[in-house]
């Protein structure tokens, strides 16, 4: 009896064993088992013990591991005869501590704590579920592979692995420890193409996960086509997850003037998560050099910023010879920025962007838009800014040190400190808690603004030897304006009074007087002149009093055939006129002004405060009226018939944006009463912004045109000439160009979920038999004119110029763009720029030309598209330096 159930045991275990040996097709008409880990589990034990029982023998001893291997298969999980191997059909999964290995094969020792795992072939006979093994966040792709859970070592074939920004192929990998590999005749990339299209061919190499990769002899290979010449006998290449320091390689070059170069070489210091620091130098053969130090800050929640700093010096020519020149030149920038959750109260802030005028002109390099703004534009400016705000309270504060200079003449300008104390607008009057409407006494208000300010303007070569006292320009401002109360007058005209304070301390002034034995003067150029500077502290204030009013006037008219799609017109006119007086501060008795007598006996009257930083106090009664005129017109036109409705609807479209004339008229000046007239317009044409502008004169000239006379001109012309004379105007209109999108298009582009649609092929070919021409492109064209004739005896200026810039995409690798201007007057061109980009895929092409110009050059370059093999490039160029 006993015999025949051990015979049954033995005969369904041989079963069971046996099932590794059938195909999995053939074993899918089996009925499957749902098998759980736990019931494998169990499974397993209870087999081992009764072998164990029925040999007389002990438990196997296995060597323990640190954790228990667990598994889990989709098809089927197989158990061998004796318990210590599993067997994972489809989708196998085998996990241990960090480890997990994904797989359509799984062959798990238990005994040894070895598994070996592999694709399967589908019907196609193309291999599926190769395996994936993931340790942590390294993770790679292989064809097979062998792994000790024990030791840690393994055999890989054919593997796949992406280390930092590269790629490593291999065709047979010996893992030696946990983070450390060893492979031959590997591949090395930044290709991410399954078969790439360049790849270093390593005979033998070392990878450290995270850290580094170690190459013997290696040579490039270029769409499968090897390039043994240049060869390497070995390589470096550094992978690390987190920045870490090192050396930065140059890049090298050639130019007529400065020589053979080896720029942007240096080195990279990875200080700490807060900060880094950036040392590179530039050298050429025939003497110039140059530097650069820059650091990028953070520091989370608080700030962040960085600061870079160059300095250059370029030489040309040779030592002796005539022509020889040594230029040097700086440049600092430093941005700064404060979280904004750091302190709601108080900020600082900088952005800082100096540089001598030499170093702009001389090494500037036009790789991007950016630089190309710099080359173009003639003017810099900084900031750095602290401010500080008390809570509950109307004062603020704040301090700043600002920069500005002019690459033109060399001029720079420089205001530190530049403080500045304020306070919003109180009602000292206004009851607190009142209910009901406010007493017009409580709306009363004023506000207080200081201004602090120091300040030098000089050429960059002289400022270091300006003196503070007498070079710089100092000062202290203070404004009170006081707002009254507003009120209306026929319920539509809104009157606002209000009175002004304003007051500057001076720390000196000037005196003029006329010496006889003084020929010139070297400051102003005046003959007989003599200006000295007087220090000590003066006071020079004003204040007016000014009342404003305005209003809106609508007028319509109405179209009176019912069949016109234009229905109306609306115009609409705001008119304002303001009154506005102030005292003659040159009087006397107030010491703002002063006068000398010149040789001929005569009265001349000069402001003691002309150099000021804040300006002064005008000289002259002004009791002005300034009155403005705003225009704007509007059409309401009947939308175009609408089927699916039957109310008719109607659109707007702006005839003229803005139409506005500004003038003013001074009551108590004994000439020359009218000023200027000034006309400004803003309209749009089929999507052409236009806008234009001009001065009229209302007064006529002396017969050399250089001084006006107290006579209108429309007492003298006759036509549109009656209104004045134009002393200037502008225009200027641009417009912009783009290709037609698919709206569709657009918008499947931004679902996240797109169906794809199989396009037909061409047999035999791979080909597909259309495809979609869709180029986007962009083109912009901006016209400006100006007109300036201030001497009616004397010829108009005039200046025309055409901005073109463009960008035409032929494919979605295929870039052009185009940046050009011309000069209507000079009849030529001005800086041009056409530049050539090309994606392919791990390679990028760019071709940048300056046709014509100081900045003429070209350059074509050829580079692997990652920073890794930024050196790993073809480049052919000719610098402008060598223009010279």
């Amino acid at each position: 009896m006993i015999r025949t159930i051990l015979t049954y045991i033995f005969l369904f275990i041989g079963f069971f064993s046996l099932a590794q040996d059938i195909p999995l097709e053939d074993r899918a008409v089996v009925p499957s088992i749902e098998l759980n880990q736990d019931t494998v589990i169990a499974l397993e034990k209870e087999a081992i013990n009764a072998i164990d029982t029925l040999n007389g023998q002990d438990t196997v001893q296995t060597t323990m591991l640190e954790a228990p291997i667990t598994y889990n298969a989709k098809d089927s999980i197989v158990i061998s005869l004796d318990g210590q191997k599993v067997f994972l059909y489809k989708s196998g999964v085998v996990n241990y501590q960090s480890i997990e290995l994904k797989a359509d094969y799984i062959e798990l020792n238990l005994e040894t704590n070895e598994v070996y795992a592999e694709g399967l072939p589908d019907t196609a006979d193309v291999m599926q579920g190769e395996p994936i093994f993931k340790d942590g966040q390294e993770e790679f792709e292989c064809q097979t592979l062998r792994y000790s859970f024990e030791t840690q070592k393994g055999i890989i074939e054919n593997v796949k692995t992406q280390q930092g920004d590269g790629y490593v192929h291999s065709e047979r990998t010996k893992k030696i420890s946990k983070d450390a590999f060893i492979l031959k005749k590997g591949k090395y990339t930044t290709c991410d193409a399954d078969h790439p299209h360049f790849y270093l061919r390593m005979t033998k190499a070392k990878v450290i996960s995270n850290k580094k990769i170690i190459t013997g002899p290696a040579y490039l290979v270029l769409e499968d086509f090897p390039i043994y010449f240049p060869m390497i006998p070995f390589g470096f290449f550094p992978n690390s997850p987190t920045y870490s320091s090192g050396i930065i390689i140059p890049t090298y070059g050639e130019e007529q003037n400065r020589g053979f170069f080896l720029r942007e070489g240096g080195y990279y210091w990875a200080a700490s998560q807060y900060f880094d620091l950036t040392l590179k130098g530039d050298i050429y053969s025939k003497g110039s050099w140059g530097s650069s130090v820059q650091t990028n800050y953070r520091k989370r929640y608080k700030f962040s910023g960085n600061f870079n700093f160059r300095y250059n010096v370029n030489k040309y020519s040779d030592v002796g010879l005539p022509d020889y020149s040594r230029s040097p030149g700086f440049s600092l920038t430093w941005s700064h920025s404060q979280d904004s959750k750091a302190n709601p109260f108080q900020t600082f802030s900088a952005s800082v962007n100096l540089s001598s005028s030499s170093y702009d002109k001389q090494n500037t390099y036009l790789r991007n838009s950016r630089d190309l703004n710099s080359y173009l534009s003639t003017t810099k400016s900084s900031s750095i800014s602290y401010s500080k705000k008390w809570e509950n309270t109307p004062f603020n504060m704040s301090a700043n040190f600002r920069h500005s200079q002019n690459s033109t003449d060399s001029t720079i300008t420089l205001s530190f400190p530049e403080l500045t104390f304020s306070m919003a607008k109180i009602y000292p009057f206004r009851k607190k808690g009142r209910a009901g409407s406010p007493k017009w006494y409580e709306k009363i208000g004023f506000s207080y603004t200081g201004n602090i300010k120091n300040s030098i303007k000089s050429r960059e070569d002289e400022l270091l030897d300006q003196s503070l006292i007498k070079d710089w320009k100092n000062g202290w401002k203070h404004s009170i304006p006081i707002s009254l109360p507003n009120f209306n007058l026929l319920k539509y005209i809104n009157f606002s009074p209000s009175f002004s304070y304003s007051e500057r301390w001076y720390t000196n002034y000037l005196q003029r007087t006329y010496d006889f034995d003084k020929t010139y003067n070297d400051i102003t150029g005046e003959p007989h002149m003599r200006l000295d500077t007087l220090y000590g502290f003066k006071r020079n204030y004003e204040y007016s009093f000014s009342v404003s009013s305005s209003t809106n006037i609508y007028g319509m008219f109405q179209m009176k055939n019912p069949n016109s799609r234009l229905k109306a017109i609306r115009h609409k006119m705001t008119p304002s006129v303001s009154f506005s007086y102030r005292p003659d501060f040159g009087d006397p008795r107030y010491g703002f002004w002063d006068r000398y007598i010149d040789e001929e006996g005569r009265e001349v009257y000069y402001n003691r405060f002309a150099s000021g930083i804040f300006g002064s106090t005008g000289r002259g009664e002004s009791g002005s009226i300034n009155f403005s005129l705003a225009n704007n017109l509007e059409a309401k036109i009947a939308a175009k018939n609408d089927t699916t409705s039957k109310e008719e609807k109607f659109e707007k479209i702006k005839i003229l944006d803005n139409l506005s004339m500004n003038a003013s008229y001074n009551l108590v000046a004994d000439s020359l009463n009218l000023s200027n007239i000034s006309i400004r317009g803003r309209t749009s044409v089929k999507g052409i912004s236009i806008n234009f502008g001009g001065t009229l004169d209302p007064y006529m000239t002396d017969n050399t045109g250089s001084r006006k006379i107290n006579e209108y001109v429309w007492n003298h012309k006759t036509g549109l000439a009656k209104l004045g004379r134009l002393t200037n105007a502008n225009l200027s209109f641009g417009m912009s160009f783009k290709s037609k999108r698919d709206e569709v298009k657009e918008k499947g582009a931004e679902d996240e979920e797109t169906e794809v649609v199989d396009e037909p092929i061409i047999p035999g070919t791979g080909f597909v038999q259309y495809a979609e021409f869709d180029i986007p492109w962009d083109f912009r064209f901006d016209y400006s004119f100006s007109y300036n004739k201030s001497n009616p005896f004397q010829k108009a200026r005039i200046n025309q110029s055409l901005n073109f810039s463009g960008s035409l995409k032929l494919t979605q690798q295929w870039n052009m763009q185009l940046t050009t201007n011309f000069d209507v007057q000079a009849k030529k061109f001005s800086f041009t720029t056409f530049n050539v980009n090309r994606t392919l895929h791990c390679w990028s092409m760019a071709f940048n030309f300056v046709p014509f110009g100081q900045r003429k050059s070209y350059s074509f370059t050829i580079n692997a598209s990652s920073a890794m093999l930024k050196d790993l490039k073809v480049n052919k160029q000719r610098s402008w330096f060598d223009n010279n």
